[in-house]
């Protein structure tokens, strides 16, 4: 059992310790009505800012709440947050990524008052004096202290300076202390081809590709996993009995040419023999049900099984295994990449900060350097090259991901949950279903002798890894604008605020004859259900998805505090049947994710999104230039560890999962990035354990 130390005890001290200093107890942040802000604030893209794009609003919109925007008009929730306010909005928002759009005012700071911009970037600003420290102000912001005081993790998180207790950015929640991103699957597909009596038949099938994966799994022994049970009501064990079935995948290598009907009866048999019955005629539920139990070997095995098998899933001569959302866009195509970690045991794969963790010792260790993360990559190239990941991924002429679901062509992808499921609705037809499924079965090395066989997920909701900052050259001398930007951060944490963060104005909520929200028990809080026309727009404008109409149309959940709640109500009935069962296993403990707390095992503590680096120590982490650019999650850049899935070894600086660590700690400036970061990370601790004493 993992013990958290008493965070709300050291948040106390901390707000004892570093806030007050710059004003007055009785100080409150009153401004000028109509003071203007120069806003170079979004989310990632011209369409995703507080102001109507031409991309979105074209020659007029109209929306559920009756009114018509225009180009360049300001989108509903920034209007009701001026009204409420009393401050106008200048639209400076470049329309760039956030980093890209914290890159183009750096050397103009002056011309902006707040600026969207990535955690470490604003936190390095700030330390130079250009971003201003909210923390100097929080006795003034009543809603943001509370907030910090209720969730102490964050307030650690945030930290940029451990001797000040400086905060230079208002931290961002797409959700918090909630699984992520999680593997979907077509459903009815793995039902066709593992449930049923006797033999599986088929008139046609294909050929398998010649093996190359080789067994990650044990290929012999027992292995013993924690399940919910069918019912999702209590915790069982199962057992894969490698002695009685053999390793699927050493099955399939050893038994020759195979075709598609072969390789779904091998599998049909290790099935029952392996779990003992188990899964009776129901076979599927090892992947897809409340009480699955499947891990790589046995993906690897279902996949072969699916790619030689397009006669009887989609009445065509080939369909695509694993595939990313987009695979043209590098910022989708670096979910192949998350997916290896969760698959083979990889820490650091979806780091809350660069590809960084923390081992038992409490260290801070890098995926990027670590040879286990190139053997799971490579194991990633294996299946690419048996033909289980999709041709659009490894051919960047092949065909559009984006018809796969459409078109009966893909089965299996690892994303989000709400977004991903609406295809249910928008692109599958009777008796189709694509759905979350249970993480897989790895093992992963927490510190228990060995490594341990368990379900764990690193896709974990904490602050995010971009924010909002005030600059301090656009409201230097200017009282009204630096009080009227807080006062905007703070009300975006007050109840009001973050209702109108994540739904949008009241005109949007479904409201009682007496003006009240209708409400719906969420997570066990009272949150308000949307209204009737609100949820038809969002279909017809987004085509359900939830985050592109919010951001695009409403203008709301671009930052702050995003509750869950309203993309809760938007997501399929298949979305949340999937979802409900991780939720249950999340619950129950059989699946295991980072904790937003110091842990007595430091291997379960999440990676705070900021680490308090020095002015200096900034400087020389910029050196390392190469780490960031080789290892992009954006659109249009490169990551080493995609390019590997394709290509193998043969890319830069790899020939071994070896070399590749090495050239990356040595030839890349690792070392002593991690060593610079590891210095952070000290301090944070010394700071934490004495604030907790």
């Amino acid at each position: 059992m993992k013990r958290t130390v008493s965070l709300l005890m050291a948040l106390a001290m901390i707000m004892t310790m570093f806030v007050g200093t710059a004003v007055s107890e009785a100080a409150n942040l009153s401004f000028t009505e109509g003071t203007v802000l120069r806003m170079a604030t979004g989310y990632n893209n011209a369409k995703t800012g507080l102001f109507f794009d031409a991309s979105v609003a074209g020659e007029g919109v109209t929306l559920a709440d009756g009114v018509t925007y225009h180009t360049g008009d300001l989108k509903p929730t920034w209007v009701a947050v001026q009204n409420e306010l009393g401050m106008v909005f200048e639209n400076k928002y470049q329309g760039n990524s956030t980093s890209a759009e914290f890159d183009y005012w750096k050397d103009r700071l002056e011309e902006v008052d707040m600026l969207s911009g990535t955690a470490s970037k604003l936190t390095e600003y700030g330390e130079n004096g250009s971003i201003v420290n909210i923390a100097e102000y929080l006795d003034m912001m009543p809603n943001f202290k509370a907030y910090l005081e209720a969730n102490p993790i964050v307030r650690l998180s945030i930290t940029g300076n451990t001797k000040t207790g400086a905060i230079y950015f208002s931290p961002y929640f797409d959700g918090v202390n909630d699984i992520e991103r999680m593997p979907l699957m077509r459903a009815d597909w793995v039902v066709k081809l593992l449930d049923g009596e006797g033999e599986f038949a088929a008139e046609a099938s294909n050929a398998l590709a010649a093996p190359v994966y080789t067994p990650y799994m044990p290929t012999s022994g027992a292995v013993e996993i924690d399940v919910v049970n069918l019912e999702g009501t209590a915790v069982e064990k199962i057992t894969k009995n490698y002695d009685a079935a053999g390793n699927i995948v050493a099955n399939m290598n050893a038994a020759g040419a195979l075709n598609g009907v072969q390789a779904v009866n091998m599998l049909r048999a290790y099935i029952d023999t392996a779990y003992n019955g188990y899964y009776g005629t129901t076979r599927s539920n090892l992947f897809i049900g409340q009480n699955a139990a499947w891990d790589a070997d046995e993906l690897v095995a279902l996949l072969r099984c699916v790619v030689a098998n397009p006669q009887t899933l989609n009445g065509t001569d080939s369909v695509q295994g694993l595939f990313s959302r987009e695979d043209d866009n590098n910022q989708r195509r670096v979910d192949m990449m998350r997916f290896a970690g969760v698959l083979f045991g990889v820490r650091g794969m979806e780091s809350r900060q660069d590809y960084l963790w923390i081992d038992t010792e409490g260290k801070l260790r890098d995926a990027r350097q670590e040879a286990d993360s190139y053997e799971a990559i490579d194991r990633m190239h294996m299946m690419a090259q048996e033909g289980l990941v999709s041709k659009a991924f490894m051919e960047s002429s092949a065909e559009s991901t984006k018809t796969y679901l459409q078109n009966d062509l893909g089965f299996m992808h690892y994303d989000y949950n709400q977004t991903q499921t609406v295809y249910n609705e928008t692109a599958l037809q009777d008796g189709e279903k694509y759905m979350a499924v249970m993480v897989p079965v790895a093992k992963w090395y927490d510190g228990t002798e060995g490594g341990v066989f368990m379900r764990f997920t690193e896709s974990w909701r904490s602050v995010k890894t971009d924010g909002w900052g005030i600059s301090v050259a656009g409201v230097e001398g200017n009282q009204d604008k630096l009080y009227a930007a807080l006062s905007l951060i703070d009300f975006a944490y007050s109840e009001k605020g973050q209702i109108l963060m994540s739904y949008g104005p009241d005109a949007f909520i479904k409201t009682n004859e007496d003006g009240s929200y209708v409400t719906f028990n969420f997570n066990g809080k009272e949150m308000p259900v949307i209204a009737d026309a609100t949820f038809a727009e969002l279909w017809q404008k987004a085509s359900g998805n939830y985050t592109n109409y919010a951001r695009q149309f409403l203008g709301s959940t671009l930052s702050f505090a995003k509750s869950q709640a309203f993309e809760y109500q938007c997501t399929h009935e298949v979305g949340k049947e999937g979802a409900g069962k991780l939720s249950v296993a999340i619950g129950l403990g059989t699946i295991k994710h980072p904790e937003l707390a110091i842990t007595e095992n430091p291997w379960y503590t999440s990676v705070p999104t900021v680490l308090p680096n020095t002015k200096v120590e900034n400087d020389k982490i910029n050196e390392y230039s190469e780490l960031p650019g080789k290892f992009n999650g954006g659109k249009g850049k490169q990551n080493l560890y995609v390019d590997q899935i394709v290509a193998g070894y043969a890319v830069e600086g790899m020939s071994d999962a070896e070399t590749a660590a090495e050239y990356v700690s040595k030839v890349m400036g690792g070392k002593q990035y991690l060593a610079l970061k590891q210095q952070a990370w000290g301090r944070l601790q010394d700071y934490f354990a004495e604030l907790a004493k």
